[in-house]
């Protein structure tokens, strides 16, 4: 899958989590950070 079209899908699905359920904002922040992460080293190892 094209990280160029992963990302904003992440960020959508963290954005509804976060408006559905602010408790876990914190959960969803931080999986949305280490998926971006796992991403961007992703393309480097390639």
């Amino acid at each position: 899958m094209d990280p160029v079209l992963l990302n904003p899908l992440i960020a959508l699905v963290a954005g509804i989590l976060i408006l559905l359920m602010p408790r876990i904002l914190n959960y969803v922040v931080a999986i949305y950070l280490i998926a971006i992460g796992i991403i961007g080293l992703a393309q480097h190892l390639q």
